[in-house]
């Protein structure tokens, strides 16, 4: 049975385009052996990987962001699927290890996305970032209070997270609040989103910048890991 990607993706109105471009994603996915997911085969990816990506734009503040900061970006999701219903956006996929951004760049090029960016480095190692994006997403990346300490120093002030979790979890949800005031963070909603039919528990969370970030951050890289702001 062939995919019809407009019917996965239906709601979001995108051109026959960027349908095109999404496709060549899948494509790239499905037909790269060294694609850093377990999720490739093209049907289940779109819903995995695209529809859930993708469910970032029921956030107001994306629609009008210059500067999107994908953290962690791993195959290049949810950044590269952003890119392509965003076109103008530009997106910087930050991705530490090599393997990976050598892989987005294959992507973006089999896809001809023209406004994403590969940072091959860690969040914490990327001066030019500090406070100049609108809108920083992470999905699958780390405890929200470690994503928080990530995302702060680069976002302008005004701008937004978007982190994507699963079940919620009241302790670290408390954790994390008390990181963001350190961080001049606030969180503003907890959005239950239903990206895909089967799924389940998902959620996005987004948080805004309300007050400049204090110098001391970012720490140094590996730290916001080992001893996690917001702890009691």
């Amino acid at each position: 049975m062939s995919l019809d990607l407009r019917a996965v993706l239906s709601g979001i109105g995108l051109t026959d385009q960027q349908i095109s471009q999404l496709t060549s994603l899948l494509e790239a996915l499905e037909g790269d052996e060294h694609a850093p997911t377990a999720v490739r085969q093209r049907e289940l990816a779109a819903y995995v990987h695209l529809a859930d990506s993708l469910a970032a734009l029921e956030v107001e503040e994306i629609h009008t962001a210059r500067n999107i900061a994908d953290l962690g970006a791993g195959a290049g999701f949810p950044g590269l699927a952003l890119a392509v219903a965003l076109a103008g956006s530009t997106v910087w996929l930050v991705e530490s290890q090599r393997r990976k951004c050598d892989f987005i760049g294959r992507t973006i090029a089999a896809a001809g996305i023209t406004n994403a960016r590969i940072i091959c480095a860690r969040a914490e190692d990327w001066p030019d970032g500090l406070d100049s994006n609108d809108v920083v997403t992470a999905r699958a990346l780390a405890p929200q209070p470690v994503v928080l300490e990530y995302a702060a120093p680069l976002l302008l002030r005004g701008g937004v997270l978007i982190d994507w979790r699963g079940r919620r979890d009241p302790d670290e949800e408390s954790a994390a609040d008390r990181a963001a005031e350190e961080l001049g963070m606030k969180r503003v909603e907890v959005r239950r989103v239903v990206p895909f039919p089967d799924a389940h528990d998902r959620h996005l969370h987004t948080f805004t910048k309300v007050a400049d970030t204090p110098d001391r951050f970012p720490r140094r890289a590996g730290v916001a890991r080992k001893r996690q702001l917001g702890s009691r």
